[in-house]
This record gives C-alpha cells, sequence and structure tokens, in this order.
C-alpha cells in the first residue's frame, strides 16, 4: 500500500529578511502570530497558518503529513525528488519534485 500524503495547514515561506517580513505580515496584513522562535513565526490568516522562517528558499513551501517519515522520503526520491534541506531534530525534509515545487514532509504521528 502507498504512504498516503495528507497537507496540513501550514505554508513555510524563508527569507533572509526575516525581521522584515514579520514586521510585514504582523502590521500591513494584521496576522496574529501564533508562535515565536529566534527563527520561525507562526501566523493565522484564517484558511492557513504562514509560517515565516530564517532561510533562503524561493517560494512558498506546502507541508505533507506522512504516516513514515523515511518511506515516504524514499518514495519521492525514487520517484525523481530530491532533498533540499534535511532537519531530522524537527523532524522534517524539504523536497523539491521534478517540476520545481518544494514542499515539506513530516511525520504526522509528531
Amino acid at each position: 500500500m502507498k504512504e498516503s500524503f495528507r497537507s496540513s495547514r501550514d505554508v513555510i515561506i524563508q527569507t533572509n529578511d526575516f525581521a522584515k517580513a514579520v514586521q510585514f505580515y504582523e502590521t500591513a496584513l494584521g496576522l496574529t502570530v501564533t508562535h515565536r522562535s529566534p527563527s520561525l513565526v507562526g501566523l493565522e490568516t484564517g484558511a492557513f497558518c504562514l509560517y515565516v522562517e530564517s532561510g533562503s528558499l524561493p517560494g512558498p513551501i506546502f507541508d505533507f503529513l506522512v504516516p513514515d517519515l523515511e518511506a515516504a522520503k524514499s518514495r519521492l526520491l525514487a520517484a525523481g525528488c530530491t532533498v533540499v534541506e534535511e532537519n531530522p531534530s524537527v523532524p522534517r525534509c524539504y523536497i523539491r519534485d521534478p517540476y520545481g515545487l518544494v514542499f515539506n514532509i513530516e511525520d504526522k504521528r509528531n
């Protein structure tokens, strides 16, 4: 049986101008902060939670929950995806699909 991918409500953007981006989403859009750490801020939009993260990946990063992170990663690599960034302590894995979309896969058990 194939792994079942299910989107979460999380969308992540990375920026090298972290403080200014957070200030923009808090003040210009008036979004409410739901999480704050030195390199990651979560903001509630109503339909999804926007996470602003310090980093340099372009474009939005959609989040998918999987029942087995390692099995899902192996399946995606076999299908032509590449690992962009991985952090086992979270655990998470940013993947670029063969068409350029970057998304995160994370274990839904966490």
